[in-house]
């Protein structure tokens, strides 16, 4: 039942880091590669390059919540949100773009 899971390539799980810039500060972020491909995937679709998305992602969750105490958690957590709904989250996403442009 599990060889589905423990017959993939390692390379998925293997960890990367990306160096970005957070708040204007530039930082490195550390997640396994297959995570770095949905956020790909993500900024893609929404016409943005990864830079961008992760930017515009922390300045919204510092908006939100104030002080991040573990970024990597949270890009987990929305690529498990994307892939799991992915139309209803780039709906929703598209939606509160346009209406911060206006």
């Amino acid at each position: 039942m599990c060889y589905i899971f423990a017959g993939q390539s390692p390379e998925n799980y293997q960890f990367v880091s990306r160096s970005v810039r957070l708040g204007g500060h530039s930082t490195s972020v550390r997640l396994e590669s297959k995570f770095w491909t949905v956020i790909d995937e993500i900024a893609t679709v929404q016409h943005m390059t990864t830079g961008q998305f992760l930017s515009l992602l922390y300045d919204e969750a510092t908006d939100l919540h104030g002080d991040i105490s573990n970024f990597a958690s949270l890009l987990r957590c929305s690529c498990v949100m994307y892939l799991s709904q992915p139309e209803k989250v780039l709906k929703t996403a598209k939606q509160q773009l346009h209406a911060q442009a206006h």
